[in-house]
């Protein structure tokens, strides 16, 4: 289901900008998906950290098959030892066990999330380890489908930017804010049609 917002953003930011509008035409009717489950979007953003989209979705399926239902409760069962032989790495497993454990014991309650900013968010998040703000501004987009998301350490959304404004040309982080100030408040939209743009299966977590 489409979020709510998601024609008004769309006609928006094609109202202005020729790049955008041909995206937008390209893949109407597709749009953000949220799992709706706030562990397994979180561990795929942890699990993604670093690899290709490829690559990430190989590993994560070798965990999920490892450990059978992705629930903070069956990773603690499993434990550090227990989640070895999947593809992730050390320091990953750390991180997974590490927020497994703050949602068990209510340090995260994704309840409450409803009623706080995206800054918020993030600061909460980000005090757990293996979690920085790019793993919370995936969070914030996949399942909390907040609209106005720019997450600027991305290297897809990068790279899109860099193929369709600016002939290819690497740009400095302060030119692609500069370029993503066009699209507020729709931010994460936007960013959403330029990922596709790279990669024809949609981007989720």
């Amino acid at each position: 289901m489409l979020p709510n917002y998601w024609s008004q953003a769309a006609s928006d930011l094609s109202r202005d900008d020729p790049a955008m509008a041909e995206l937008v035409e390209r893949y109407a009717g597709a749009s953000l998906v949220s799992r709706g489950e706030a562990f397994g979007t979180l561990a795929r953003s942890i699990v993604g950290q670093q690899i290709s989209v490829k690559a990430a979705d190989a590993v994560w399926g070798r965990f999920a098959a490892q450990i059978g239902d992705v629930t903070p409760g069956q990773v603690i069962a499993f434990g550090e030892s227990g989640l070895e032989g999947c593809g992730l790495s050390r320091r990953k497993i750390e991180y997974l066990c590490d927020l497994a454990r703050h949602l068990a014991v209510g340090k995260l309650d994704p309840a409450a999330w409803k009623h706080l900013g995206d800054e918020e968010i993030i600061a909460e998040l980000t005090a757990v380890r293996g979690i920085g703000r790019w793993t919370a501004e995936m969070f914030l987009i996949f399942h909390e489908l907040r609209p106005d998301v720019f997450p600027l350490d991305d290297i897809g959304l990068q790279r899109a930017v860099c193929a369709r404004y600016f002939a290819g040309e690497k740009q400095p982080r302060r030119v692609v804010a500069e370029l993503g100030e066009r699209w507020r408040p729709w931010r994460s939209v936007a960013t959403w049609y330029l990922w596709r743009s790279l990669d024809p299966v949609p981007v989720e977590y």
